[in-house]
């Protein structure tokens, strides 16, 4: 009868265990979550960040596409000086002359051109990328003892997306115009 009256009183849960197992899958449940919220707001939208991207090489192709002279293209001797002393009038330098815009006619020009708010060839605003930025930085370096120019584009975006991409450019047979 003992044994009866004790397995009685061993059946189920009590109260206080009830309130302590929902507190305790309540806790775990509170920091799974949390750790779910913490990942998706990180990784929300990883849109900002492609088109980054897709800008910085698109900036980038454009200007490794562009002359590589030591004359301005308009230079009557673009096409066959091989230091500035050559040039007829205007040796290139780094920056866009007075005058010039997109696209560029030397790979130099683009030295130090930033712009607020993405733009095609023309000037147009392109469509929703209004909240990038771009800059762009050349400068000399030398790939196995021939000279060529580095070109670093880095675009800004929506959320602090940033995207920097770098190309090299060196002169073809010796000068060559697009």
């Amino acid at each position: 009868m003992f044994t009866e009256r004790a397995a009685r009183h061993e059946r189920g849960i009590s109260l206080i265990e009830l309130v302590l197992f929902i507190v305790v899958v309540g806790a775990g449940l509170a920091g799974i979550l949390s750790v779910l919220d913490l990942t998706a707001s990180r990784s929300a939208d990883p849109l900002p960040v492609k088109q980054a991207f897709a800008i910085a090489e698109s900036l980038l192709e454009e200007a490794s596409l562009a002359a590589e002279t030591v004359c301005d293209p308009d230079d009557a001797n673009a096409l066959t000086a091989a230091a500035a002393a050559d040039c007829a009038t205007t040796p290139e330098v780094p920056g866009p002359e007075p005058g010039d815009g997109r696209p560029f006619d030397n790979v130099n020009d683009y030295e130090g051109y930033s712009m607020a708010g993405i733009t095609d060839v023309t000037g147009a605003a392109i469509a929703g990328l209004g909240a990038y930025s771009a800059w762009f930085a050349v400068s000399s370096t030398a790939l196995g003892g021939t000279p060529a120019l580095l070109i670093t584009v880095t675009v800004n975006g929506p959320g602090g997306a940033t995207a920097t991409l770098s190309g090299y450019r060196t002169r073809h047979a010796p000068n060559s115009l697009p």
